[in-house]
């Protein structure tokens, strides 16, 4: 068999991991075999490129896997699980990057590539892959970039608008789409690197009126893009496996940004183009006057009190949780629950978090148990047969507004935990959430605040139902 044979065959096999690997990781309890069908896939993608009989400068090579081998192994190591949304972004903006760099090199040696044709130019339709490449590359690039400076708090994550906003990103998408069509006839460089340039300003001005409650949304998006910008590469460089993997990454992006809208009640567009939320936390006068609606503060002695009489408890995560890092005090106040008798689950919202799937990593990384964590459909029933129901950090994921045709969040499906018999609440302060509002939940007569820091809370948990207290 010849090289292309076995490229082939190579590729389809590892085509054949990566659709394993998404379908390993639609559940926690196969998301690490998922993982390892990906990393397999990408391997052996990795060494049949390496082989191509176009390749010869195995040196540096070599030394670029090296550099970003060992780059990714300490990062890894060292990132906190409280930020993998912002890695995901910045992971996110290297790929788009590598697409612009890739387009750029085609477009320099066009001949390394194979695709001049014979009157010397290169081909058209070489040219709008490169186009597609570097347009969406540049987009996803600085999008991203964006995206992690929002996470990370660099910035304020509230949204950034202006008037004509709309207006100006229609003007920038349709100048580079101008620019696109005289550069296929023209092949002029500064034509291709003023495209790229309206690109890059695109992916800013298409982020920063998003606001920190559609962020989960946000970060599936900029994956799709980042999808889309290797396949469209994937052309320029005649490598199936780009385009295949380019397709799934782009597709299973989009149908997740689809699914994270719909948890939300939102359109795409409208999350795309109309920002929401505030993002910043509510100033203390703000929480002054959420306290004086009779916000019932309980303390910790209270709440254990409840919680040991309880037959049922559904423990609800949340960002808060996460910025903590309790996931462990809490999984083992569960645990301690457990050993008394009592039922413990976990409801978990979809766009809970900072990205999709944000709560079911910390849970995992607890080892809580999967066959204790349920998503949003499958437990909200169960909240009326809950003794309590213990919301950790989650702020508008629980919020009752949501059926209110006033309230900006109208129709977002939450998790409804005002219906068990008691709401236990831990959280910093009674301050807004990301969406900007306040929460009704934290006044129903059902509800006990309890104030502070959610790892502190937690462990003051574990050590009262251990005798500690």
């Amino acid at each position: 068999m010849n090289y292309e044979s076995i490229a082939a065959l190579a590729y389809l096999v590892a085509a054949v991991l990566f659709i394993l690997a998404l379908r390993g990781l639609s559940s926690p309890e196969t998301a690490r075999r998922g993982n390892l069908f990906g990393i397999l896939g990408m391997a052996i993608a990795i060494v049949v490129t390496m082989f191509n009989p176009g390749v010869h400068n195995f040196v540096m090579i070599g030394l670029a896997i090296l550099v970003g081998g060992a780059v990714g192994t300490v990062v890894a190591l060292r990132i906190k699980m409280t930020d993998l949304p912002q890695l995901v972004a910045m992971l996110h903006s290297l790929v788009g990057l590598a697409a612009v760099l890739v387009a750029k090199s085609a477009f320099y040696a066009p001949a390394e590539y194979g695709i001049l044709a014979p009157d010397g130019d290169i081909f058209a339709s070489s040219l709008i892959e490169m186009l597609l490449g570097d347009g969406i590359g540049a987009i996803t690039f600085t999008g991203s970039i964006v995206a992690f400076a929002k996470l990370q708090g660099l910035v304020g994550s509230a949204p950034v608008s202006f008037k004509g906003q709309h207006a100006l990103n229609a003007l920038i998408g349709a100048g580079i789409l101008a620019l696109g069509v005289v550069f296929v006839i023209t092949q002029n460089p500064i034509i291709f690197w003023m495209m790229t340039v309206l690109a890059l300003v695109l992916g800013v001005t298409l982020i920063i009126p998003i606001g920190g409650a559609d962020m989960p949304v946000i970060v599936s998006m900029l994956n799709s893009y980042s999808g889309w910008a290797a396949a469209g590469i994937g052309f320029t460089l005649h490598n199936n496996m780009l385009i295949i993997a380019g397709a799934i990454i782009g597709s299973s992006g989009a149908i997740l940004s689809y699914i994270m809208c719909r948890a939300m009640n939102r359109s795409f567009l409208s999350v795309l183009f109309g920002g929401f939320g505030s993002g910043d936390n509510a100033a203390p006068s703000a929480a002054a006057q959420a306290a004086q609606r009779g916000a019932n503060i309980g303390s910790i002695e209270d709440a254990v009190f409840l919680m040991k009489q309880a037959e049922k408890i559904i423990i609800v995560p949340g960002y808060g949780m996460a910025v903590a890092q309790a996931q462990h005090a809490v999984r083992e106040m569960a645990e301690l629950l457990g050993k008394e008798g009592i039922t413990v689950k976990y409801a978990i919202h979809p766009v809970a978090g900072r990205m999709p799937g944000h709560m079911n990593v910390l849970l995992a990384d607890a080892n809580v148990p999967y066959d204790q964590v349920f998503e949003m459909d499958e437990i909200n029933s169960e909240f009326s047969d809950a003794d309590v129901a213990f919301v950790m950090g989650a702020n508008d994921v629980t919020n009752p507004a949501a059926k209110d045709p006033g309230s900006p969040i109208y129709g977002m499906p939450i998790l409804e935990v005002e219906r068990a018999r008691t709401v236990l609440f831990s959280k910093r302060s009674l301050g807004i959430g990301y969406a900007g509002i306040d929460n009704e939940l934290f006044y129903k007569p059902n509800t006990m605040m309890l104030l502070g820091d959610a790892r502190d809370t937690a462990d003051n948990f574990v050590r009262a139902l251990k005798g500690g207290h």
